[in-house]
């Protein structure tokens, strides 16, 4: 059986999201709110610290960027993925930096059914780290509930241009 102990691992949480990947949804959904971020790399005018903690926020009907902890013990991915799902329903459009673990209960449940994903070519790198990450990423989009009127959108998959350093393996 494979050892996946620490494959995924940081010690840091607080990595700060990529200026060349962030800037380009930036220009497109023009961001009011960073659910998770820091003083030091929040990417909107308004955000959520660890101590204010952004899971117990109400998100309202901002336009939200979202790149959460991903394993800081603290929080489940499921738990940032259900709310941002949740928060949209109530008005806010959501878009979320995260790992692409398909294999999920999770991204079946709300990224497949209820979001728009695209997938992230190579290996973006996070702050000052040496290399890319060693995992495959993704954006999911969740907007807010369409009317009665309009169908439900169920999967709409993007690719995007956006690519970063290719690793041979």
């Amino acid at each position: 059986m494979a050892d996946f102990n620490g494959k995924f691992e940081s010690a840091r949480q607080d990595w700060e999201t990529p200026m060349d990947l962030f800037q380009p949804l930036d220009d497109e959904f023009a961001f009011t709110l960073d659910a998770a971020a820091s003083a030091e790399n929040s990417k909107a005018s308004k955000f959520f610290t660890k101590d204010d903690d952004g899971l117990l926020q109400d998100w309202g009907t901002e336009t939200v960027w979202l790149n959460p902890p991903y394993g800081d013990g603290s929080a489940k991915l499921s738990e940032w993925i259900a709310k941002a799902y949740k928060s949209s329903q109530k008005g806010a459009i959501v878009v979320i930096l995260i790992p692409a673990r398909t294999n999920t209960s999770w991204f079946h449940d709300f990224c497949l059914r209820y979001g728009e994903i695209r997938f992230i070519k190579g290996r973006p790198r996070f702050g000052n780290a040496e290399h890319g990450l060693p995992q495959p990423l993704c954006i999911v989009i969740f907007r807010p509930k369409l009317s009665s009127f309009e169908p439900r959108l169920i999967s709409r998959q993007v690719t995007t241009q956006l690519s970063f350093e290719l690793i041979d393996e």
